[in-house]
């Protein structure tokens, strides 16, 4: 009986059947990193708000007053009178009734001298369907609201890596993908629907965990139906991802609300159903479940794709005779190298993240235009992408990841201490560091579904995954509580994380050219991470040295 390499290598590792798949797939990168990053346009700062004064909307209405008119009656003399205050999170404290003058409302208060009262849910907007934060009052002293609300994202991306990564391992990988897909179109109408901030919040964190549930099955079909040689194609699939970070402030830029938006990055999910006609189950993971005669079926379709043919002689392929009903932490962690690699890249995820996303919102901070800021921002990631494909393919997978933590350190730390009055310089600095932690980030991808069997890879790589969204759901209070400290601190511990890594992803085994390991024992029996006296060892079942 032939194993299932065998096979692929007869069927074709990477021909027209795969490149369709690959394609199709990789367009659930776009809508992923859409709604990963959506909150940086649908909470944008509403334009000019104010504190209205009780009774100011029907004094309004009586005197045919514009809201310019109002907030010149509302707020200019609080600003007159109080140079600290804006009219923002402070009203004058006066009620308006019927017996009040058009032309002279605060009556002997015109001058502002009138006490402050804080202001209670009673804002004005001139922009209230521009972002969430006027839609739901997320100002003043609701602000934090606006970072509750990505952190509730980040926690369903979490529940998703959790829930939807074991469902993928145990029900399959293609039915979970399209169970995700339907779920991130429903609950993202609901979401620009939501009456209230509540229900916002609730089906924001389900579009989270079934957008998780989308990204992470795409990722782990299209490396399961290629062969070793090919795997790089899960390092292109981020080039998706850095085009929808480019194509975000574009579609914001068009749409004036922020339900738009969100409509927007969410709709297309609906078309990704179609994929049940295209994309079969990974026969990787049927021979897992004992299920032979379907996923012979599906290579013969994939080799009649590729104008390939398969021996009429294969009755079953052979694959391993592990099966793991129920994966669970544990199953990541029995044995040594399983657990020295889970441990490692769980921490090389949480890092990753982190600073990838400290750095993002860290340009929201020094202002400017925040379309163009954000473009850019996005088009600095494309150039990883290549770099990564130029060089893992010639020197392996664990050097350029760990240079990529180790520039990204030094890059954090000359940021931090570069004088304010060289600008350019400073932008370019943090700039490569931007650039060499999406290395990281999309190099701990691929290594991630290379270290783990067939058995466990969804519940391995998406358990894994999981502190990338611990990172995403830290990273804003981390920045600006310790920015609050000193501008730069975040920088420094970024530059200290990220050096950490890169010293510990180089304990990780070398995976280049090697067959993707079906059982654990296979894991166990990947060389070690410097080989023996130096020399260059090859795993069992590749003749590729690495």
């Amino acid at each position: 009986m032939p194993s299932f390499d065998e096979v692929l290598k007869e069927a074709g590792e990477f021909g027209r059947f795969q490149k369709r798949v690959f394609f199709l797939l990789s367009q659930t990168g776009i809508t992923f990193s859409s709604l990963f990053a959506s909150v940086v346009f649908l909470g944008r700062a509403p334009g000019n708000f104010w504190c209205r004064i009780p009774g100011a909307a029907e004094l309004s209405e009586r005197c045919g007053w514009t809201l310019e008119e109002e907030r010149n009656f509302t707020v200019l003399p609080l600003l007159l009178g109080n140079e600290s205050a804006a009219g923002q999170c402070e009203r004058l404290d006066v009620t308006w009734d019927a017996s009040a003058s058009c032309s002279s409302p605060l009556g002997r208060y015109s001058n502002g001298s009138a006490p402050l009262a804080p202001c209670r849910g009673h804002w004005v907007y001139e922009q209230p369907r521009a972002s969430i934060v006027g839609e739901y009052d997320l100002v003043c002293g609701n602000a934090w609201m606006l970072d509750l609300s990505q952190a509730i994202l980040n926690l369903g991306f979490l529940a998703g890596a959790f829930i939807l990564g074991y469902a993928a391992d145990r029900y399959g990988r293609i039915l979970i993908y399209l169970l995700s897909c339907l779920g991130v179109g429903i609950c993202g109408i609901i979401v620009a629907f939501s009456p209230n901030f509540t229900v916002f919040l609730i089906f924001r964190f389900l579009q989270g965990m079934f957008g998780k549930g989308t990204w992470m099955t795409c990722y782990v079909i299209v490396t399961e139906i290629v062969g070793s040689d090919q795997r790089m194609v899960g390092i292109v699939i981020q080039i998706f991802f850095t085009l929808g970070i480019i194509i975000l402030p574009g579609i914001a830029y068009l749409i004036p609300t922020w339900q738009g938006i969100q409509l927007a990055i969410s709709l297309p999910n609906f078309l990704f159903l179609l994929y049940y006609w295209v994309v079969p189950e990974s026969p990787r993971w049927l021979l897992t479940r004992k299920k032979g005669e379907k996923a012979l079926k599906i290579m013969r379709s994939i080799a009649k794709h590729n104008g390939k043919f398969l021996s009429p002689h294969y009755s079953e392929i052979t694959i391993s005779n592990e099966e793991v009903s129920n994966p669970s932490f544990l199953d990541l962690v029995r044995t040594p190298q399983m657990r020295r690699n889970t441990l490692i890249l769980m921490y090389a995820w949480f890092t990753s993240a982190l600073i990838y996303q400290g750095l993002v919102m860290r340009l929201g901070i020094t202002g400017g235009n925040l379309y163009l800021d954000f473009f850019i921002s996005g088009a600095v990631e494309l150039p990883s992408a290549f770099l990564i494909i130029v060089t893992m393919d010639r020197i392996g997978r664990r050097l350029p990841f760990a240079m990529g933590n180790f520039v990204a350190s030094v890059a954090c730390l000359i940021t931090a201490f570069l004088p304010e009055d060289i600008p350019w310089l400073k932008t370019t600095v943090a700039t490569l560091g931007r650039l060499s932690i999406t290395i990281a980030f999309e190099v701990v991808y691929l290594v991630n579904s290379e270290l783990y069997p067939t058995t466990l890879r969804n519940f391995g790589v998406s358990l894994c995954s999981s502190l990338c969204d611990l990172g995403g759901i830290i990273a804003p209070f981390l920045l600006f509580r310790l920015a609050a400290i000193w501008l730069e601190l975040p920088l420094v511990i970024f530059s200290i994380l990220a050096a950490v890594c890169g010293l510990l992803v180089l304990l990780l085994p070398e995976t280049k050219g090697m067959s993707l390991p079906e059982t654990v024992e296979d894991v166990e029996q990947l060389p070690s991470h410097f080989g023996k006296c130096g020399k260059k060892q090859k795993h069992r079942d590749t003749n590729s040295y690495i």
